[in-house]
């Protein structure tokens, strides 16, 4: 069968009403690189070299970012967002624990 209908002989297309249907798809957002977060993570916080790896992955998804590889660019900004949580974590538990010792020096109980 076609995918259409045969119009009768006595019916014209100048008869029939016009309309015409568009269809936009937004295009995807492209994904997040995290590159400052990585620049600060660098600068403030690089324990055991966390800021510079999560600073080379974000460069890494953004170049895949230009380039349209997407689903490249997805991963690499997960891998830098995972080294700049991580990083975070291990420097407030570094800071919690220097704030801590001084006290305790402070008071005179070490």
């Amino acid at each position: 069968l076609p995918p259409y209908e045969v119009l009768p002989a006595e019916v014209s297309m100048e008869d029939l009403p016009r309309s015409t249907t568009v269809l936009m798809e937004e295009p995807p957002r492209p994904p997040r690189d995290h590159l400052v977060w990585s620049l600060f993570t660098t600068l403030y916080g690089n324990f055991c070299c966390l800021g510079l790896l999560a600073f080379v992955f974000s460069v890494k998804s953004r170049d895949r970012k230009v380039l349209g590889d997407y689903s490249g660019a997805l991963s690499y900004g997960s891998t830098a967002k995972c080294l700049n949580i991580t990083a975070l974590v291990i420097n407030i538990i570094i800071v919690v624990i220097v704030i801590t010792v001084v006290a305790l020096v402070a008071a005179g109980v070490i």
